[in-house]
């Protein structure tokens, strides 16, 4: 008697809880109930991979008129919507609402003497917010509105020119590989035993760790670690390397370090965890700092150190996609991977692992595979003027060259610094703690990078991109009016201080001397 195989489209998806929003989460993003479409005879692009590259790709795809299939084999949003930016956003914001009533003395407001902080009701609002956000990511909008032929299951290439998924065959023109990247495992005695959390599975709480300990001081870390002090848990941070925020400005990454001290956040730094066990109900973890073997208790482990590709079982030798298990697919500046037929975007492959670094890449994609004929049109990953933001509060954003990139190609530069105090508007909302700084080609006013410390600095560093992308240097931002009194106006500030430089000694004796002549 043959069993039956059930396909993975019908195996049941959860997100714990299953309340309401997370039921409602799954029906718009793996539908219980879909059924696959019959494959068209060929499609214009196949993409594994339903996340912001691939959801951009295919939509863009699609509307220019492309028979396009996007295959999910989990939830449709990928990171982003689901384990990353939404959730994380959303409860940094209710952490911030905590700072704000804790510091409303400042402001002549009383302060409570206790705040009641609901950390069920926090996480329950994480998972309205994202329910709410989850029908723009849709498997019906994208089948209905867009055109695109939406199947789930997990794919692998079956030929130099077939995709097999959920016993069914998508033969292709054109492939992109936009399979997305996971929380990078720690090689630690006993972790995996003891049962610890990452971004995956960190949003799923519904109960608040008394003690959490962070391992990692990079981005995900430091907003995490920030996030849960706020709400109440006492948070200890582990990172190996001798400061947070290792690869940003040491000036931006001193001012974090500074705050989350100030703040009650335990740091340890130059540590390296060598092994972790359980004791009771306790986790307890075994670390070195010069030496010195320590111990400490927490009720939870968050590991945020860094991502790695999804690139498994995709089959990729059949159709000859070279991969790195550390670096992702490898591509070309056009994203094209080592077959021309098939390309990848996105945390699978790019350095940028940014839901708005895919989003760009994704257009990329469209025009290179859909409509660049003999090498014409095609457009350059390198050509991107790429910002990022880490949520701490303050915020750090950054675009563009760092100083030590300028220096290592050889290119001088002149830095302007525009300190937060010296803002009318920040003294006014008492966030004064940070700064612009923007580098530019020495003697020019040609922007280079820039860096920008402040509560709104995700906001901020837009004007900067801009410019850069549109070769507009500090003189253009000079002549522009900035409304009195914002926090953007140290930008404006910065290109002052570029224009300031323009009047040398001789251009004011020749001023000087024609006003003279003039009385």
């Amino acid at each position: 008697m043959s069993q039956t195989v059930i396909p993975p489209i019908l195996q049941p998806i959860t997100v714990p809880p299953m309340d309401r929003f997370n039921q409602e989460l799954i029906e718009n993003l793996h539908p219980p109930n879909w059924v696959n479409p019959e494959p068209a005879p060929c499609y214009n692009l196949v993409i594994i991979g339903a996340g912001t590259a691939g959801l951009v790709t295919a939509a863009g795809a699609a509307l220019l008129g492309a028979k396009v299939a996007l295959v999910e084999k989990h939830l449709m949003g990928g990171d982003c919507t689901n384990v990353g930016c939404v959730p994380s956003k959303t409860m940094i914001r209710s952490a911030r609402v905590v700072a704000d009533v804790k510091y409303a003395g400042k402001f002549g407001i009383g302060t409570p003497h206790y705040i009641n902080i609901d950390f069920p009701a926090v996480m329950e609002r994480l998972r309205r917010i994202r329910a709410e956000i989850s029908p723009h990511y849709s498997a019906k909008r994208f089948q209905q509105e867009f055109g695109v032929d939406v199947f789930f299951g997990k794919a692998h290439f079956s030929s130099l020119d077939t995709v097999e998924v959920a016993q069914k065959t998508l033969r292709f023109k054109k492939a992109v590989i936009a399979t997305g990247s996971r929380p990078k495992q720690l090689p630690i005695e006993g972790l995996e035993a003891a049962k610890y959390l990452t971004n995956e599975t960190v949003f799923s709480l519904t109960q608040q760790p008394k003690r959490l300990a962070v391992i990692g001081g990079g981005y995900i870390g430091c907003e995490l670690a920030q996030t849960f002090r706020r709400l109440g848990s006492e948070v200890i941070l582990l990172q190996k390397g001798s400061h947070l925020l290792s690869r940003e400005d040491a000036d931006a990454a001193a001012i974090i370090q500074k705050t989350f001290v100030r703040e009650g956040i335990q740091l340890i730094l130059g540590s390296n965890v060598h092994r972790v066990e359980r004791e009771d109900a306790d986790k307890v973890i075994y670390y070195e700092v010069n030496g010195q073997e320590n111990k400490l208790k927490v009720d939870e482990i968050l590991v945020a150190v860094g991502r790695s590709p999804n690139v498994e079982d995709l089959n990729l030798e059949t159709v000859g996609v070279k991969c790195d298990q550390d670096k992702g697919i490898i591509i070309n500046d056009y994203l094209q991977t080592t077959n021309p037929r098939i390309y990848a975007v996105g945390d699978v492959c790019m350095k940028w692992k940014y839901t708005h670094a895919a989003d760009a890449a994704a257009r990329i994609v469209i025009q290179n595979a859909l409509f660049s004929i003999l090498g014409l049109g095609r457009k350059k990953l390198s050509s991107l003027i790429m910002p990022w933001c880490t949520y701490t509060d303050p915020e750090v954003a950054h675009v563009g060259m760092y100083p030590q990139q300028a220096k290592e190609k050889g290119i001088e530069i002149d830095t302007f610094y525009i300190p937060l105090n010296e803002v009318d508007r920040a003294r006014i909302d008492g966030e004064a703690e940070g700064f612009v700084k923007i580098h530019v080609k020495k003697g020019t006013d040609k922007i280079l990078g820039a860096t920008i410390v402040g509560r709104h600095a995700g906001e901020m560093i837009n004007e900067i991109t801009l410019a850069m992308t549109n070769k507009l240097g500090l003189g253009a931002i000079a002549k522009t009016i900035h409304p009195y009194p914002t926090q953007s106006e140290a930008i404006r500030k910065a290109a002052d201080a570029y224009n300031r430089t323009r009047l040398t000694p001789l251009v004011k004796k020749v001023t000087s001397t024609w006003l003279a002549l003039r009385r």
